[in-house]
């Protein structure tokens, strides 16, 4: 008989557990809170002291000593509402802290297949909006849950106390105000996992369609992503409205309840005073409780949709953190490449459980050889230099480094001898020495204008304003599309890696620079192994080896000259990008 699975903890949950390292400054908080309850719950009493000893036996010093009591009473409470205040906003901030930390650590460990699937603006606003919807319950909003509770339990003993049957009076609303709130809440909670889900669209459609700004108006689609992105705001409206209906539906409920319970006291007190079994200072004070009493619950309303949008978001977050990340390798031992050897021995590779895009390739490229890969669009080419710095794994067969499994070594220690040129280069804010020497940890300024000059970018950084330590925008802003592919060249090579990976990377250059770039790899690539993608044939005629692929498969391979002769699919290839 199977064991029955223990369901995953509620995001409230795992949130209070959130809290567990942070039991010092929460247990200071919490008592703190108690202290301004009982502040609470002792004012309303003194005053109906007050009130009885003025009418029944008049004492001038009497009523200032407990007029002076009622305002220690609340200055002590003062006191503690600001401490705990502060005390629970510290440890609010330090868990936001930690889980926004948390969320980009795991971004940096999801496996690459991960953000095939997921759009960027979507996880941007986990980190930023989710996180946000924390902020304010952490920060504010717990503290008045907390404090409403203890307020309320004070006052509830403080009404029994005073006497027994008016409160029981009064407690007669008290299933109503529970049975509004849980429905209330239910119906909250799914409106406000609608408003998380529309704002991750609109932030995902605003991102996307902001970078992509210049093929839009290219296409004049401008229009088109108004209209698109108004849709998407409009049902995110929508989603809020309808969370905002439900919500604001509480407060004005509470009221009433409120009012009702007013309304007993005052017509059950108001009959024992007439009675002579109640006192008008016991009737003052319970008409103050009353107010005490759903002055928690009116707040709890206000913190309610809080609450609700907040453990919404936190949904959102938890489901990040709980996807699978890249199978932890930190003891997996370290690769040392002197080599350089690459081979690919019966590889086959399917994207996430889809139709295989490999099939049993095998080939090697033997160290210091450059390897050309070519075919038409969708051949596989990319897929194939992406397994070899474990961007993904293959799926049956292996890939072998210098003759060991890349499977059975620590990524960061594949990836110190590899270098990877992207086919569209990605440059992040900061200097243009940065930028390069982002490459190789620790490189230094002589290493970083070595390797521009090598590529040939010298001469355009020399010639920019601050030349090495001009500051570029977003993604190289200010920078053509060329020396955008010099700077990422040279980010490469600083590393003096092992292995070379260009994929497609000369595609966005034009002939001269192009021209300039082989130059520059006809050094750089000596005693190198070099694994090249080109659209353009010409830039691979001098490959050790080339192969050609389609659908997945090697058809062909041999030397430029060798293809050409055998008018095959390469040579098919050669003729329809011949000018």
């Amino acid at each position: 008989m199977s064991t029955p699975q223990t369901p995953p903890p509620t995001p409230g949950r795992r949130l209070l557990g959130e809290l567990h390292p942070y039991r010092a400054r929460l247990g200071l908080a919490l008592a703190l809170i108690a202290v301004e309850a009982v502040a609470q719950a002792l004012g309303p009493f003194l005053v109906g002291r007050a009130i009885d000893q003025a009418i029944e036996t008049p004492d001038p010093a009497l009523l200032a000593r407990l007029m002076g009591l009622l305002g220690a009473v609340y200055l002590v409470g003062a006191v503690a509402s600001r401490v705990q205040t502060m005390e629970i906003g510290v440890v609010g901030q330090r868990l936001l802290e930690d889980l926004r930390g948390r969320l980009f650590r795991q971004f940096q460990r999801l496996p690459m297949g991960y953000y095939d699937t997921h759009p960027v603006g979507d996880l941007m606003s986990r980190v930023t909006n989710d996180v946000d919807t924390l902020s304010t319950l952490l920060s504010q909003g717990l503290i008045q849950v907390v404090g409403a509770l203890l307020s309320l339990i004070g006052v509830l003993i403080a009404m029994l106390a005073l006497d027994v049957p008016l409160a029981l009076a009064c407690f007669l609303v008290l299933p109503l105000t529970v049975g509004v709130t849980a429905v209330l809440s239910r119906l909250a909670r799914a409106a406000f996992r609608d408003t998380r889900r529309a704002i991750g669209a609109v932030t995902a459609r605003a991102q996307e369609d902001i970078v992509g700004v210049r093929v839009a108006q290219a296409f004049a689609r401008t229009d088109e992503n108004v209209l698109a992105f108004s849709a998407l705001n409009a049902a995110n409206r929508d989603a809020s409205v309808r969370a905002i209906a439900i919500t604001s539906a509480l407060a004005p409920s509470i009221d009433v309840l409120s009012t009702a319970a007013t309304a007993v006291v005052l017509g059950v007190g108001g009959t024992l005073v007439l009675g002579g079994s109640l006192t008008v200072g016991v009737l003052t004070a319970f008409l103050l409780y009353v107010q005490q009493f759903f002055r928690p619950v009116q707040l709890a309303a206000t913190v309610y949709a809080q609450l609700q949008s907040a453990l919404a978001g936190a949904e959102r977050i938890y489901g990040i953190l709980d996807e699978l990340r890249q199978p932890d390798d930190a003891g997996a031992p370290a690769i040392d490449v002197p080599r350089g050897e690459v081979v690919f021995d019966d590889v086959s590779f399917a994207y996430d459980g889809g139709p295989t895009v490999l099939h049993h390739l095998s080939f090697r490229a033997a160290p210091g050889q450059t390897v050309a890969l070519v075919g038409t669009t969708g051949a596989g080419k990319t897929t194939v230099v992406n397994l070899v710095p474990r961007f993904y794994d293959a799926t049956s067969g292996a890939v072998r480094v210098d003759g060991t499994d890349v499977t059975t070594v620590s990524r960061a220690s594949l990836r110190a001898a590899i270098a990877t040129v992207p086919q569209t280069p990605f440059l992040f804010s900061g200097t243009v020495a940065d930028n390069i020497a982002y490459g190789a940890a620790g490189a230094t300024r002589d290493d970083v204008e070595a390797a521009a000059r090598a590529v040939h970018a010298h001469t355009f950084i020399d010639e920019l304003a601050g030349g090495y330590d001009t500051v570029l925008g977003e993604d190289g802003g200010g920078l053509s599309q060329g020396q955008r592919q010099l700077l990422s060249f040279a980010r490469a090579l600083v590393g003096d890696p092992r292995i070379l990976i260009l994929d497609e990377a000369t595609s966005n250059v034009d002939t001269r620079t192009e021209a300039l770039i082989q130059k520059g790899l006809e050094t750089l690539l000596a005693g190198r192994t070099a694994l090249v993608i080109a659209h353009r044939l010409s830039t691979i005629r001098d490959a050790d080896r080339i192969l050609v692929l389609d659908a997945g498969r090697i058809v062909e391979e041999g030397t430029h000259d060798e293809l050409l002769a055998a008018g095959g699919a390469y040579a098919a290839l050669e003729r329809s990008t011949a000018p």
